[in-house]
């Protein structure tokens, strides 16, 4: 089957109308494609597109960031709002704070045209076809009023001190404002804060100098911290090596000793392992020696008894035949059959009896192996009893040393302390310029614990009553109570002179004193007042029970 290619009518070819119609609808075609792409538009990143004209009802425009859309021609128009930021300086001056007082706020506003749909569309109302000036100009004027009502509401003090509060305000105050034409707040840069008054500086000397104060006083608590803790340092260090010290002098000690422990037990480890290895040798040996008799034994038993079981066998055959030929021949063979038997059994009596001796020396012999094991085990006893006596002997030894050494360093030690205690005394006899004065400063020392030795002794002692039995005076009309009092005064003296030459106390004169020493007796005592007795119950009476 043949195809022809299709091929216009040739009248259609001829005839010009149809060929200009053609091209018309072409034309029409592609300049309604060319106008379709050329009204839509692209927005970029960083504008906004605003289409306005016949954008829907209650609309005046309709924003889009990003994307794109086809703009109507004769009945829509579009245009583009900047997304650049915008940087407005603000020279404030002259701004009262709360106190009153003129302050100057120079600062850096940076802001721009928002993307929120509300902001897009202020935007587009407030700002569309303004140039960048006139835009900076609105947002400068709403700038300057709100940042001037920030600053009347805040102190000096505050603004200085806390930066991040008064921006803080100053975004709260302001974002709403610029919200209304469509723009947000991008930055605030505060450069300065002055005032006409030098409130600002006086406060900044007044922060200086107590920082200047507090760092002398910062630098003198360090300087004070270092040196205790350079002390606490060295007597660390000092405590440490000592520590260090020790140990390693314990450590060194430990070390021999246990040197020579452990020499001592492999001493008797070597020892005892060649005795064990020499013994177990020699069982190894008899071992085998009583096995091979044994074995022999056996041996020759199962020998004998095949023997007799053999002999046993030929014999009851040999009976047979005989009891046979015997009863073929006449009783005499049978009597010398019988006599034949006789010592064939007196044979196996015999046998037995050897068979028993061989069992009996069998026997022996494991008795003798038992006792070789028993004495065997008899001498390891006394060797393992002599290593541990030894090893026993070792630690006694070493704990021998370690107490020497132990006592040896306390008996440094104590003649240290002694020998010290001896130069202290040399000393307190040479500065006091003799041993008696040595002797009563260390009575003078110790005199309150002397007092309370002898208050502690009498203070448990209760005298109930005190009965006074006074009889005749003496003489010279005197009572035995006035003799007592009288000899007791004239005690006093020598003792007191005794206390003063022992420990060098002087003790008030009226308690008296000895006036002179006769050549030929005793000193005379000079006695006090004799007290009057006024402890006397009339004679012969008693007082009390």
């Amino acid at each position: 089957m043949n195809i022809l290619p299709l091929a216009a009518p040739q009248s259609q070819l001829d005839n010009p109308f149809a060929v200009l119609l053609g091209l018309a609808v072409v034309l029409v075609l592609g300049g309604f494609i060319l106008i379709i792409a050329r009204r839509y538009k692209r927005c970029p990143s960083n504008k906004i597109l605003v289409i306005y004209g016949k954008t829907g009802a209650g609309q005046s425009s309709r924003c889009m960031h990003g994307g794109g859309a086809f703009v109507w021609p004769l009945i829509q128009n579009y245009d583009y709002l900047s997304l650049d930021p915008i940087q407005i300086e603000i020279p404030l001056k002259g701004a009262l704070s709360l106190e009153n007082i003129r302050i100057s706020v120079p600062s850096v506003f940076t802001v721009a045209v928002g993307t929120d749909r509300e902001i897009m569309e202020n935007a587009a109302v407030r700002l569309l076809g303004l140039t960048l000036q006139e835009v900076s100009k609105q947002a400068e004027e709403i700038i300057f009023g709100q940042l001037r009502q920030v600053i009347a509401s805040m102190r000096i003090e505050e603004i200085n001190r806390d930066r991040e509060v008064f921006l803080s305000k100053v975004q709260t105050s302001l974002e709403p404002e610029l919200a209304k034409i469509g723009q947000v707040l991008i930055n605030v840069n505060i450069r300065d804060i002055t005032d006409e008054s030098g409130y600002i500086e006086a406060i900044g000397r007044k922060a200086a100098s107590e920082a200047v104060q507090q760092a002398l006083i910062d630098v003198s608590q360090q300087e004070q911290k270092g040196s205790i803790g350079v002390a606490e340092a060295q007597k660390e260090q000092a405590i440490q090596v000592a520590e260090r010290e020790k140990v390693r002098d314990i450590g060194t000690k430990t070390a021999e000793r246990e040197r020579a422990v452990k020499l001592a037990e492999l001493d008797k480890e070597r020892i005892i392992g060649e005795q064990a290895a020499k013994f177990q040798q020699e069982a190894t040996v008899r071992d085998s020696e009583r096995e091979m008799r044994v074995s022999v034994a056996g041996a020759n038993a199962q020998a004998v008894t095949g023997e007799n079981e053999a002999k046993s066998q030929v014999a009851r055959a040999n009976a047979d035949l005989q009891t046979a030929e015997a009863e073929a021949y006449q009783r005499g063979e049978t009597r010398r059959r019988e006599a034949e038997a006789g010592v064939r059994e007196a044979q196996y009596l015999a046998e037995a009896k050897a068979a028993e001796a061989e069992a009996t020396k069998i026997e022996a012999e494991k008795r003798a192996e038992l006792e070789a094991a028993a004495k065997a085990q008899k001498a390891q006893t006394i060797v393992d009893a002599e290593a541990h006596a030894e090893r026993r002997r070792i630690e006694a030894q070493g704990e021998a040393a370690a107490i020497f050494a132990r006592l040896e360093a306390e008996a440094k030690g104590n003649y240290e302390v002694l020998a010290r205690k001896g130069e202290g005394m040399r000393e307190l006899i040479q500065a006091c310029g003799g041993t008696s004065q040595a002797f009563q400063m260390l009575m003078l020392e110790h005199i309150d614990h002397i007092s309370e030795t002898a208050a502690k002794a009498i203070a448990n002692i209760k005298f109930d009553k005190i009965v006074v039995w006074d009889g005749n005076g003496g003489e010279g009309g005197s009572t035995n109570t006035a003799n007592f009092v009288r000899s007791l005064a004239g005690a006093l003296p020598p003792a007191l002179q005794m206390m003063k030459d022992i420990g060098g106390v002087d003790m008030p004169e009226f308690l008296g004193k000895i006036v002179a020493e006769d050549s030929n007796g005793p000193p005379a005592v000079e006695s006090p007042a004799e007290p009057q007795d006024e402890t006397e119950p009339p004679a012969g009476t008693a007082d009390g029970g």
